[in-house]
């Protein structure tokens, strides 16, 4: 074998989803690709390798995560690309795909562009941008999404704005059903949710705040459903919270309808009682839901009903959260607590591990048609290494983002992403930034 300049990953357990592959390999980089992937040993002849020992940790495709904010243009105080991406690296994604309410809405090809600009000036992960499907995201008009396609988005969605119309809805299935895209929903029936600040039910009774019943998510996702038979066009459900919902998309994969779904670690993590006490860092939309929910969608999640885990990671402001409940901002952090919530799962036996690194890599990748990651031998070396033993205190200095918004803050964690690679680049390595941090 001749010498090859690389990386080796030596002794880790590769699983990848792609290949049906689980099991302890070695695996040789070189450059931006993957050499081979092979039993322990194969690769002691090849000279001048960066040889890391990576026994007891898992070896992954680099995660993909569907559902991001990364709040630039416009709103660079709670976030930026550059920041942003800085902390997927450091959770395991090297694909992420950014949601369009930015300021300008990306609704128009130069703000794309923008996008995935200073994603490759910062150079720590793949970002996708997800155009708006009305213009301004205001559910009147569609945007032009032939050139938001052909500048790089790959799904259209109006994000937190559901699309109220549903001729608009049916226009804008049609125009993705032609370009081969997806649009990805959030769905509230605004009528019935409207003014909400958590879910309606016992806890919103007794802090006396107004409630967001799941039947408003669930009757959108029944209209959805149906245009997506009338127009066979596909519709992936943003964050779904509820049982019902949960259901009505099983029976719709039944039917043979072209739909998809995604729920986020924080709502299978967490109920509506996590907003005791008014703790605004629990304040999200969706809101938390009950136990029963939290329980049905990791149901979904393991027999493949919802695709997708999703982070829905939401940078704020200390302002916009540290305030009065309804007033506060919507949303929490995730790149960075994907992993060890989901591991949390795993450990519990909600989940199974297999089914959990599928739901962050393959499974993604083909609700919205993006090219699945594999670990084999020509293949581009986006990789996540994660540590399922490793304890860390969730601290503000930890948290990679620029906001440092979330519940679980001072809480320890267990199971984290210790390296990333993009492209065979490393673009992070928590045992060396650990080491720096310690000798300062």
């Amino acid at each position: 074998m001749k010498p090859i300049k690389g990386v080796l990953l030596k002794g880790g357990r590769v699983i990848d989803p792609a290949t049906q592959l689980d099991g302890e390999r070695d695996l040789l980089i070189d450059g931006e690709r993957i050499v081979g992937v092979e039993t322990p040993g194969a690769f002691a002849g090849v000279k001048d390798l960066d040889v890391i020992d990576v026994s007891g940790k898992l070896v992954v495709p680099g995660l993909i995560d569907l559902h991001v904010h990364l709040r630039e243009p416009g709103y660079e105080w709670k976030e930026t690309v550059l920041t942003g991406t800085d902390a997927a690296a450091a959770g395991g994604f090297t694909t992420v795909c950014c949601m369009p309410n930015t300021k300008p809405v990306n609704d128009k090809a130069e703000v794309t562009r923008h996008i995935i600009r200073k994603a490759e000036e910062a150079g720590f992960a793949r970002v996708l941008p997800i155009g708006a499907i009305t213009k301004g995201q205001e559910g009147k008009e569609l945007s032009e999404m032939v050139e938001l396609y052909e500048a790089g988005c790959v799904a259209f969605s109006d994000d937190g704005f559901p699309v109220m119309n549903a001729g608009v809805m049916r226009r804008a299935l049609e125009y993705v059903s032609m370009l081969g895209a997806v649009l990805t929903v959030h769905e509230e029936e605004r009528t019935l949710s409207d003014g909400f600040a958590m879910n309606e039910g016992k806890t919103a009774v007794k802090l006396g705040l107004r409630g967001f019943p799941g039947a408003a998510e669930e009757i959108m996702i029944s209209r959805d459903i149906e245009l997506a038979r009338l127009t066979n066009s596909r519709v992936h459900f943003c964050h779904v919270t509820t049982a019902r919902g949960v259901e009505l998309i099983r029976r719709a994969k039944n039917d043979g309808i072209p739909v998809s779904g995604e729920c986020t670690t924080h709502h299978f993590t967490l109920t509506e009682e996590a907003c005791e006490g008014f703790n605004s860092q629990a304040k999200c939309s969706p809101p938390l839901r009950t136990d029963e929910d939290r329980e049905a969608l990791l149901r979904g999640i393991m027999d493949g009903t919802l695709d997708a885990i999703a982070s829905d990671h939401a940078p704020h402001e200390n302002d916009s959260k540290e305030c009065d409940f309804p007033s506060a901002s919507n949303g929490m952090l995730g790149l960075q607590l994907t992993v060890p919530l989901a591991l949390a799962q795993v450990r519990a036996g909600k989940l199974s591990l297999p089914r959990m690194i599928e739901a962050l890599t393959v499974s993604p990748a083909k609700a919205f048609r993006i090219t699945p990651p594999a670990l084999k031998a020509g293949a581009i070396a986006d990789i996540a290494v994660i540590n399922p033993e490793e304890r860390v205190l969730l601290t503000k200095s930890y948290l990679r983002s620029k906001s440092k918004n979330t519940p679980f803050l001072n809480q320890e964690l267990q199971g984290i992403c210790i390296m990333s690679f993009l492209g065979g680049k490393r673009v992070f390595d928590y045992l060396s930034m650990n080491s720096q941090q310690s000798s300062k």
